[in-house]
């Protein structure tokens, strides 16, 4: 049934292109595609009429989905019926957008070539890779899911364009028919980013309230100040932020203009966003997911960030295959350096924790173990005090939001601030 479902999708999203033949912006990368999607949105939606991918509509499913403008229909046959009738009607008429934007993602051997087979873009952009690639089990290498992304670039013609990030190596071999545009902080950078700082306020008694990050973005020599408010992910944010960049002067937009329409930007969900905690703390809910990538960003602005007490509250990161434990390791050093209390979740994560005692952290002292993110957020209940700067970050299944909820200062909002608040999540 599911496959059936899948081809019929598929039929349907390459008929509806065909009628409508929008301008077709695909993400693909390991780290940042959300960022980068929601930076990209913002920047083209404030100049044409825009869709872009909603939840993890990223797949074979999903960027079919994204194409029609219909949702998911679970696990009910009805509601897909209603669905597929919905993009049915669509295909005789409706407002479709002018540009498109897709995330596009890459489990195994395959999955570009299939979403190929449905999607031509106009414009590619790869994000971050990350030093210790994710999503690689079903690989026989890294080297081997690479290839597998770069796919995305070859399918560029000839009047499009392939946006890269030049300060990840493994992109930097990318040949393509269109225009290739670099974003980075590498010297030779089409889109350059300069001097990134954190902004801040002055709180209550003085103390520094973090704001956001501040840079200026460069391109053919002109240099324009950009602001980022409610962003603290320096690397991820900046480099969100050039790839919008690129894409809005391939649409022959003006950096003003960007800087502009990034004002609207704000981080999705679970991505290093700041939450108002209990007793007059602060929260940096990065719970949507966890990569050795995404996590070494998480643990250095927790480290950057000024605070009386910084405590990081990590779940295990899934999907990793034979780097597991190198990698739960490598982060149980980091947050060695970058926090004054660890508080692990999973068994997994009990590696990190081996690796802080090592570094001098004292089990039942700054350092606490849990198997579940339940248990860990009724710990953390008890011991947050005003001031404290609390990280919270894991792998999807690992439930991290379950910490935020119980810490935040306001959980009433909790379907607004939080990741997977949604009955199927809740309930599963």
């Amino acid at each position: 049934m599911k496959k059936i479902l899948q081809l019929f999708l598929a039929l349907l999203a390459r008929l509806m292109l065909r009628r409508y033949t929008p301008t077709i912006i695909c993400i693909t990368g390991n780290v940042g595609k959300t960022s980068t999607k929601e930076a990209v949105f913002a920047v083209v939606g404030s100049s044409f009429s825009a869709r872009k991918s909603e939840k993890n509509y990223n797949n074979e499913i999903g960027v079919p989905l994204t194409i029609l403008g219909i949702h998911s229909g679970g696990k009910s046959v009805f509601a897909w019926a209603i669905q597929c009738v919905r993009a049915c009607g669509k295909l005789v008429w409706t407002r479709y957008p002018q540009v498109l934007v897709i995330e596009m993602a890459v489990d195994r051997p395959g999955d570009m070539e299939y979403l190929l087979s449905i999607v031509t873009p106009t414009i590619a952009v790869f994000t971050s890779m990350g030093e210790m690639p994710v999503h690689v089990e079903n690989f026989v290498s890294a080297q081997s899911m690479i290839r597998e992304k770069v796919k995305l670039a070859h399918a560029v013609e000839k009047n499009g364009f392939v946006i890269v990030n030049e300060d990840v190596l493994a992109w930097r071999e990318i040949k393509t028919k269109g225009t290739l545009v670099r974003y980075g902080t590498a010297p030779y950078a089409d889109v350059k980013i300069h001097t990134p700082e954190y902004r801040f306020s002055v709180g209550d008694e003085g103390s520094p309230a973090p704001i956001g990050i501040t840079f200026k973005m460069e391109y053919k020599g002109s240099l324009v100040p950009f602001r980022l408010d409610g962003v603290f992910g320096m690397a991820s944010g900046t480099y969100a932020a050039a790839a919008a960049c690129a894409v809005g002067m391939a649409l022959e937009m003006n950096l003003v203009e960007v800087a502009g329409a990034l004002q609207n930007y704000t981080p999705p969900n679970g991505r290093l966003k700041l939450i108002e905690g209990i007793r007059g703390s602060f929260i940096l809910d990065d719970t949507y997911n966890a990569s050795p990538s995404s996590m070494d960003v998480a643990l250095e602005t927790l480290y950057a960030l000024p605070a009386e007490r910084k405590i990081a509250v990590l779940g295990d990161m899934l999907e990793l295959g034979k780097f597991t434990e190198e990698a739960h390791r490598t982060v149980g050093r980091k947050a060695a350096s970058a926090c004054s209390v660890l508080v692990t979740v999973g068994e997994r994560m009990r590696l990190a924790a081996d690796e802080a005692k090592a570094h001098g952290f004292v089990e039942n002292e700054n350092l606490f173990s849990f198997d579940t993110a339940e248990d860990a957020g009724k710990f953390m209940a008890g011991i947050i005090q005003a001031k404290d700067l609390v990280m919270v970050k894991g792998s999807q299944s690992m439930r991290m939001e379950y910490v935020v909820k119980e810490i935040m200062a306001h959980p009433e909002r909790a379907e607004e601030l939080l990741v997977r608040q949604d009955k199927k999540w809740l309930q599963s």
